[in-house]
């Protein structure tokens, strides 16, 4: 009974009194519904409808513009337009159909319609559904009496999902497109609680689990090995996350977030490619924009770079290879590994090297490449920067620095090698027989290279 009674409250252009007498109920409780609503001073006693909003709605049905509609019945053209998209005034305030409160004194914005919540109509929908602005101008063609057809024509829709539509959210012959939209998103509503909010033997697992650090997918699929017959212990991975970082749908405390390995307790928004921030003032040329000759390691000269870097990041070692040959050169970053040191560094290792041997340059997009312009206009030599998290795009310098670590375990302070130490551990690596050249060594591949007439 309850939602007949708003749903004639909104007919009845918000006097409670009147929409009590539609559905037949005693005006007093119509009031407490209201007021439980936050619709506190809706119609007054004695105070029904206004007296034009008949004429009003008759005319607009006709396709008459709202400004002349709003003179024929005597009202101002902001009321009109208001009554267009369901806004009703309510005291000191005017009251929207999306459920937002706009008090005129404060300013202030409240929520005070719970049955309709602004993320249920503001949200991103499946192109399937129709969406507010389509409905609008659904209205708008139908009281220009254009044809189903030509409507759907407009909007890229079939004819028959627009006679739905009119057939389902017209009333009394008249469709009006906020109203529309708020009956269609009640009837689509269908509140479900976690899995996770209630005690119960799921949730205590998940809690358990999450205590000995096991991620939320190693906790699905043991749930499915451990208890295969029983369909109540099932929870998917993102459910846990959301209980974890939604305390007021999940339920789980927020101290078990520093069970994740990430250690957040906020989600980290994931940007698409092109919505993400230039990494660097300078353009970058893309790995997709490198020639081919580099991809199949046929032309010798190019190479792949990147930094390993000691504790705390305080020092950093440059380390080059050669794409062809496997030849690696390093560089010493005893003091830091800024742009402009990385950059001081790179150009003379480059530029020892002959001419014919000084290519191409790939990296990743470390902020430590933000002077590659300056490099490429003191060596001569173009970089291509490769996608973002794709390693595997400079595979050779990667594996090369797998075998660095050997010299150089992580967590070590990186300024106590000095360039001789660092020229050293070079020759040994250039020195060691590789499968992928036939066992020769990267050493003697590129001696061919440079005695090769």
């Amino acid at each position: 009974m309850k939602v007949q009674f708003f749903q004639a409250l909104d007919r009845e252009s918000g006097s409670i009194t009147a929409a009590a007498r539609v559905v037949e109920v005693n005006r007093h409780t119509a009031y407490g519904w209201a007021r439980k609503a936050g619709l506190r001073g809706l119609g007054k006693s004695g105070v029904g409808p206004h007296p034009g909003r008949g004429d009003y709605e008759r005319l607009r049905a006709a396709g008459v513009r709202r400004r002349d509609a709003a003179a024929w019945v005597g009202i101002n053209e902001r009321t009109a337009r208001d009554w267009d998209k369901g806004i009703r005034k309510t005291g000191n305030a005017r009251l929207h159909p999306d459920g937002r409160r706009v008090d005129y004194n404060t300013g202030m914005t409240t929520i005070v319609d719970v049955t309709v919540p602004v993320r249920a109509l503001e949200a991103q929908l499946h192109p399937r559904f129709l969406t507010l602005a389509e409905r609008e101008q659904i209205a708008d063609l139908h009281r220009q009496s254009a044809s189903l057809r030509e409507i759907g024509r407009q909007l890229g829709r079939p004819a028959s999902t627009i006679k739905r539509e009119l057939d389902r959210r017209s009333d009394v012959g008249s469709y009006r497109p906020y109203a529309a939209h708020r009956s269609w998103v009640k009837s689509r509503a269908r509140p479900k609680n976690s899995k996770l909010a209630a005690d119960s033997a799921l949730r205590a697992f998940v809690v358990d689990k999450l205590r000995v650090r096991w991620s939320p997918e190693q906790i699905c699929h043991a749930l499915v090995k451990d208890f295969p017959d029983d369909e109540s212990m099932r929870v998917s991975a993102e459910t846990i996350y959301q209980a974890i970082y939604v305390q007021a749908r999940g339920g789980l405390r927020r101290e078990i977030a520093a069970a994740l390995r990430t250690g957040r307790t906020r989600r980290k928004p994931h940007r698409l490619p092109e919505q993400r921030t230039p990494r660097f003032t300078d353009p970058m040329v893309m790995i997709s924009d490198r020639p081919a000759e580099v991809e199949d390691r046929a032309v010798p000269g190019h190479w792949e770079g990147d930094l390993i870097v000691g504790t705390r990041s305080g020092s950093a070692i440059v380390t080059l290879v050669e794409r062809t040959t496997r030849y690696v050169m390093l560089g010493h970053l005893p003091g830091g590994h800024s742009a402009e040191e990385v950059r001081d560094v790179l150009v003379p290792l480059i530029t020892s090297l002959p001419e014919h041997l000084r290519g191409s340059l790939t990296w990743d997009q470390g902020s430590e490449m933000a002077a590659h312009k300056q490099f490429s206009i003191e060596t001569n030599v173009p970089v291509y920067f490769c996608d973002p998290h794709s390693p595997w795009q400079r595979g050779s310098n990667e594996n090369t620095n797998g075998l660095l670590r050997q010299y150089f375990p992580k967590c070590t302070d990186l300024s106590i090698f000095g360039a001789e130490d660092l020229e050293h551990v070079a020759q040994e690596l250039n020195g060691r027989p590789r499968k992928t050249l036939g066992w020769d060594t990267p050493a003697e591949r590129l001696r061919d290279l440079l005695t090769t007439p």
